[in-house]
């Protein structure tokens, strides 16, 4: 290669439903360099949730090298601390021999990537030790009035998670939570985009990947899964197709109900990358093919080094 420093990633981002995978893929192989693709995902990540999280198929991973797909087992927890440690290590991994090409939807995985987030406060002994002594009902009902929005979004079953937040609202005197959104960097240099459809466009995209999702047999995924963690739990479509399964709601009512639910996610990812600056936005419409939107991303390329 003609330079011996690492490359630095890409980063590509979008609504759910958006043409991320098929853009990655387009880049990756147009670009005049070796591209390997890293999952920045949050549901991507496990493995038996390939159908319901649009994960990218084995025929579309046979064309780039990709990593962080499937690799964790449902049961598994993982938040956006952890997932950044395991994205930050890749990318510096593949770096050294290939262009590595971030490619992911959620804003807050994302970030804790790109903009690093705020350290939290190491363990005290004499506090930890204080709260082992106590009942995991008094450590989260203390919790939860010390940090309410931090506990909706906890597993309240899980004395370490609860344990470790409680411990951080009680050094810090701040709620866990908002501590934990707090960025090292609030202004990265980074290369970066988002991808942006209409409200129109997008919602058309979701509702007809939905049904395709269940004639790619969605709901015999489900069937096989067993104990999820409470993050694997949260990936849109698992609750209402367990439903379907018990037989407590028909497949046209759990269709609608991802279809919704799915679209309403994809409100909440526009409005979180409108107010994230550090990436460029590349308007798309439902004209254009994925060449032509890959022709518009790579315009904005800063120069890259070649082989």
């Amino acid at each position: 290669m003609s330079t011996s420093a690492p490359f630095a990633p890409i980063y590509l981002a979008g609504q759910t439903g958006s043409g991320k995978t098929a853009v990655a893929l387009e880049l990756a192989g147009r670009l005049e360099l070796p591209v390997e693709v890293i999952n920045a995902d949050a549901y991507q990540i496990y493995r038996g949730l390939e159908i319901i999280s649009a994960a990218p198929t084995e025929e579309e991973r046979s064309s780039a090298p990709h990593h962080l797909f499937g690799i964790l087992d449902p049961t598994e927890e993982c938040d956006a601390a952890r997932f950044a440690e395991l994205a930050k290590a890749k990318i510096a991994e593949v770096g050294q021999r290939a262009l590595p090409l971030v490619v992911g939807g959620g804003g807050l995985y994302l970030k804790a990537i790109t903009h690093g987030l705020a350290p939290t406060p190491k363990g005290d002994a004499v506090l930890r030790e204080e709260l082992e002594q106590r009942t995991l009902k008094d450590l989260v009902s203390e919790y939860q009035s010390l940090d309410p929005k931090g506990a909706t979004a906890t597993n309240l079953q899980n004395r370490r998670y609860v344990t470790r937040n409680l411990e951080i609202c009680l050094l810090t005197g701040r709620p866990a939570s908002e501590l934990k959104s707090e960025w090292q960097d609030n202004e990265p240099d980074i290369t970066a985009f988002y991808l942006e459809r209409s409200r129109e466009d997008i919602y058309d995209r979701i509702n007809l990947r939905t049904l395709q999702m269940f004639e790619s047999g969605v709901i015999d995924e489900i069937s096989n899964l067993g104990e999820l963690s409470a993050t694997s739990a949260k990936a849109i479509g698992i609750r209402e197709i367990q439903s379907l399964i018990a037989g407590e709601i028909d497949v046209i009512s759990c269709t609608e109900e991802i279809q919704m639910i799915t679209r309403r996610y994809a409100k909440r990812q526009e409005s979180w990358f409108r107010r994230e600056t550090a990436f460029r936005r590349i308007p798309i419409t439902p004209e254009q093919t994925t060449e032509q939107i890959t022709d518009a991303l790579t315009a904005h390329l800063p120069a890259l080094p070649t082989e």
